[in-house]
């Protein structure tokens, strides 16, 4: 492992993530893994493996939060400010232009047509990214039983994430411990890990977190669409266990469900848009927001309404990010030195598997099967993802190229006639 970079070569690489991760938290994690671990040497396998391991364990969006923790452990607090920002922001402001041509009543059949085209390139990332990291996670033959149990009670049954995630975890703990070796990697940059200091961090930020939205409060009063978002997708940043899709759910049962505040296809079509830019794809939830207060503004205008909560959006779902990683991130060596806490993550490692395995296998089975059945297998995207994952085999080309070549393809197809 190579020397930590000084933070000014850091950004530039923190700003590359945040603009070229593609593909949700699967494809991102991935580039996280080929620019930090594999290209440059920064931090090493084994504890990249542990904070992924440990970023699933928290509420909110992983692959931020494991961006965040990255540039923690090589840079401070500042560090990981930076890089978790950064993580966001490009796809924050990019999502806000789409949401804007989409309230506007842009529509471009072209566009559409490349759109098409990206979510074959999606597919392909996301079976790709679960290869590569289930060949690091899955290193024994009880673990690769742990992730098929684990895939199968995510296909067949209705347990709650968190659930199943503390079921393996105390599994592991009685039963893997004999065969998980703890790495001896000492980490001697690690900054000192202080329960005071944790807790005197998580304060500032959890005050820092709520001032904004107390402002709108007051601003605006209880009513207006802009608190409303802030004070929901706050409640969403706390529970949201389980990944982005456990999250999108949740919101599309009231937003789209109990309140109102959109339709059900407008709902698809914002996480569709989320799918298609770079950054989490919990991302989608700032186009709900901005959707339901462009109908809603009360005494705004429109586009203020909307751009308020946008922001709020974005505030509410990824600030405690900060939170869990500054306050819990300094203890994770110590944690991780025990051998029951070890076996206990490494069990974890199997559901992240399984999890990511669950969403490829959804995300394929809703576009090449777009009627539910076997007769009605849609052919050219099946050939699109399988031409994009064969590619990125190679490692000769990265991910957005094969993105950008997936979608022109699509256009190319449409302008001839032959994709729909």
């Amino acid at each position: 492992m190579k020397a930590p970079p000084s933070i000014g070569e850091a950004l530039p690489v923190w700003m590359k993530i945040g603009c070229l991760g593609f593909g949700g938290p699967s494809g991102q994690i991935a580039l996280l893994h080929t620019e930090i671990v594999e290209k440059r040497e920064w931090v090493g396998e084994a504890e990249f493996i542990r904070a992924l391991q440990f970023c699933m364990l928290l509420p909110g969006p992983e692959a931020q939060q494991l961006a965040t923790y990255l540039g923690w452990r090589m840079h401070g607090i500042k560090g990981g400010i930076a890089a978790g920002l950064l993580f966001f922001i490009p796809a924050a402001l990019l999502l806000w232009c789409l949401s804007l041509l989409y309230v506007l009543g842009e529509h471009w059949p072209l566009l559409m047509a490349f759109f098409a085209g990206l979510k074959p390139a999606v597919v392909a990332i996301v079976f790709s990214a679960c290869w590569r990291i289930g060949k690091r996670t899955i290193m024994t033959i009880r673990l690769a039983l742990l992730a098929l149990l684990a895939l199968a009670i995510f296909s067949f049954t209705s347990l709650p994430y968190p659930l199943v995630v503390l079921i393996f975890g105390f599994f592991g703990i009685f039963f893997l411990k004999e065969e998980v070796k703890v790495s001896e990697q000492s980490f001697s940059s690690a900054p000192e890990a202080s329960w005071n200091a944790s807790f005197h961090a998580a304060s500032l930020i959890v005050i820092c977190w709520l001032l904004p939205m107390v402002g709108l409060f007051i601003w605006l009063g209880p009513e207006a669409m802009p608190v409303k978002v802030a004070l929901f997708f706050s409640k969403v940043a706390v529970v949201s266990f389980g990944g982005a899709y456990a999250a999108l759910s949740y919101v599309s049962l009231h937003a789209a469900g109990d309140w109102g505040w959109l339709t059900s296809g407008q709902m698809m079509d914002g996480l569709g848009l989320a799918e298609t830019t770079p950054g989490p794809l919990l991302i989608a939830l700032q186009f709900v927001a901005f959707l339901a207060a462009y109908k809603a503004p009360g005494l705004l205008t429109p586009l203020l309404a909307a751009t308020l909560a946008s922001a709020a959006a974005c505030w509410a779902l990824f600030i405690p990010s900060f939170l869990w990683i500054f306050s819990l991130a300094p203890h994770l060596d110590r944690l991780a030195g025990n051998h029951r806490i070890s076996a206990a993550l490494s069990a974890i490692g199997a559901v992240v598997t399984a999890v990511i395995a669950h969403l490829a296998l959804w995300f394929a089975g809703s576009l090449f099967l777009p009627h539910g059945t076997l007769a009605g297998v849609a052919v050219t995207p099946v050939l699109l993802s399988l031409i994009a994952f064969l590619v990125l085999q190679t490692k000769r080309i990265g991910i957005v190229p094969v993105i950008l070549l997936s979608g022109v393809t699509s256009l190319l197809l449409k302008g001839m006639g032959w994709m729909g």
